[in-house]
């Protein structure tokens, strides 16, 4: 226990670090960029390692709360630091890699165990489709806030501070649907599988999770065809995410909290 605690510290120190250095060196060159980077690519590394420990057992799935947290989190990680080749949303990590670090620390000293044991390939597969598809939509989510407070500052003439160094907002809207069309076909594969391969996904302790995931996939699914039929955009297309967002939230970690803490 202690040695994964110490690596998560660690993690979180250089998470902290890159936050840290990304702050301080916003609009400079690309290659000081990537140097504000590094420290989060090895914590990164470090908090793999620690998810395989705490995950994989020898008979399933270890995908407690913080566990299944700290995976998300770490799996926005990696999207940021490789979208971040393409495009420039490293200011993203600023607020995410603290928190990637602190779910870290928080599931290396949680000793609560919830084993989904299942030696099929199938389901495992499905669940790691499912967490991919939380963490593409979450993304999403900071993507929608950062985008409604670069349009809230330019609308009241006050286009300082961080608003000076992101992308021009068309870009910063293509970088969103990016993130929320990948997460509609991961979720979409998510639903799929669920149906062929659970063997019932309206379970009793399965319907809240399932309904709630269905109404989220609703919900982006409409602002996708939106944004395709009639180019929605701006206030709109917040809204349509962190809407979906909460719905996939509460179905996760909302279902997740209640059987692990409450009942």
């Amino acid at each position: 226990m202690m040695l994964p605690t110490i690596a998560s510290v660690l993690a979180t120190l250089l998470y902290c670090l890159s936050a840290f250095l990304i702050f301080r060196q916003l609009g400079k060159s690309a290659q000081q960029r990537w140097i504000a980077l590094a420290p989060a690519l090895t914590g990164t590394l470090i908090q793999a390692l620690l998810l395989n420990h705490l995950i994989y057992r020898p008979d399933g799935l270890n995908l407690e709360f913080f566990a299944a947290f700290s995976l998300i989190s770490w799996l926005i990680s990696i999207q940021i630091l490789l979208s971040a080749y393409f495009r420039r949303i490293e200011s993203l990590g600023i607020a995410v890699f603290p928190i990637s670090g602190l779910a870290s620390i928080i599931a290396s000293l949680d000793t609560h165990v919830l084993l989904i044991e299942t030696s099929s390939s199938a389901i495992q597969v499905h669940i790691i489709i499912s967490i991919v598809a939380y963490s593409l939509i979450t993304l999403g989510a900071f993507q929608a806030t950062l985008l409604a407070y670069q349009e809230h500052s330019i609308r009241s003439h006050k286009p300082g501070g961080l608003i000076r160094y992101l992308p021009p907002i068309h870009d910063m809207e293509a970088l969103l649907f990016m993130f929320l069309g990948f997460g509609f076909i991961s979720l979409s594969v998510s639903l799929l599988s669920g149906f062929f391969y659970l063997e019932d996904i309206f379970a009793q302790h399965l319907v809240h999770k399932s309904v709630l995931s269905i109404v989220a996939w609703f919900i982006l699914g409409i602002l996708m065809f939106g944004r395709l039929q009639f180019g929605w955009r701006g206030k709109t297309a917040i809204r349509w995410t962190l809407s979906s967002f909460l719905f996939l939230m509460l179905a996760f970690f909302g279902s997740k909290l209640v059987l692990e803490f409450i009942l």
